[in-house]
């Protein structure tokens, strides 16, 4: 009879646990893209190395864009006409391009985005939406871990965002795709060592930016 009653409570305890941990879940996780550029694959000897093609990849230069990953949960994303991108900015000048904390982009290598050279370093992404007219924008504004409405020298998300500190600006390649994704995506596409492209996917809208290494 013990041993029924021990194993009912752990098993009713088990299941709070996993209740609260569901409710505790964070409505955007955080997520990373990350692409790997100008190394090259080296095979060691014998057995070789436990990845694809069986080489490590040495020397590489990595580019990553850190951000929040809301989900649709069946919303409009997007609106239409006066509406358009709205609901999206959430009363904020420019969409910070995900959730939460601004989005941040981190390059060891120089970019080269609508004829501008970025150099290395890190950076905050926005998009400034346009019904059929996406703009992506780098910025200097550096990201705050908490709102702060009095802090001046960063943005949390995108939060009395001003273009002052802009980079550069580049028009995006609007495509609809034929399924809906469900949590915001940033991911890179059609990657060489010379360059390939930053996309973004949520529902069927994917806006993607060009780029090449640079010099």
């Amino acid at each position: 009879m013990t041993r029924i009653l021990f194993a009912t409570c752990a098993a009713v305890l088990a299941m709070t646990v996993f209740v609260v941990g569901q409710e505790n879940r964070p409505l955007s996780p955080n997520g990373t893209a990350a692409a790997q550029v100008m190394g090259k694959y080296v095979k060691p000897e014998g057995r070789g190395a436990p990845a694809l093609g069986g080489a490590n990849y040495q020397g590489g230069k990595w580019i990553e864009i850190t951000y929040g990953r809301p989900l649709k949960r069946g919303r409009d994303l997007w609106g239409s006409g006066a509406n358009y991108g709205k609901d999206a900015l959430v009363g904020t000048p420019i969409w910070r391009a995900g959730a939460n904390v601004s989005t941040r982009l981190k390059t060891e290598v120089p970019l080269v985005i609508n004829g501008k050279t970025l150099a290395p370093g890190e950076y905050s992404l926005f998009i400034d939406l346009k019904e059929n007219n996406w703009t992506f924008v780098v910025s200097n504004w550096a990201a705050a871990p908490r709102y702060d409405p009095n802090n001046k020298e960063a943005l949390w998300g995108s939060y009395f965002y001003t273009p002052d500190k802009d980079v550069l600006r580049a028009p995006m390649k609007l495509e609809t795709l034929p399924h809906s994704i469900e949590q915001l995506t940033w991911g890179f596409v059609d990657m060489s060592d010379s360059g390939g492209a930053m996309a973004i996917s949520w529902g069927t809208q994917m806006a993607s930016v060009p780029f090449r290494i640079g010099t």
